[in-house]
């Protein structure tokens, strides 16, 4: 099994509603509309269930602007 890490240029988004259609349990908004990646409060910090990756592969492809990043190490917290 691949170990994800995960979290949302929040920069990048568009507030689009996509990532959070796809995998609801994942990605949440904030007022704005701007998405964040939840099972961590977007710190990319733990690694994602492997039951959750299939709905994430696809969120994460079909991003329309690439937000969604992801690793196979944690994110540094300098990584923004």
């Amino acid at each position: 099994m691949t170990i994800v890490y995960a979290k949302v240029d929040r920069e990048m988004c568009i507030a689009c509603g996509l990532c959070q259609m796809l995998a609801p349990t994942l990605f949440s908004y904030d007022a704005d509309g701007i998405a964040s990646y939840q099972p961590d409060s977007n710190t990319g910090s733990v690694p994602l269930d492997a039951a959750q990756q299939v709905a994430f592969k696809i969120a994460y492809r079909r991003c329309p602007t690439h937000a969604i990043t992801r690793s196979d190490q944690p994110f540094s917290a300098d990584q923004g």
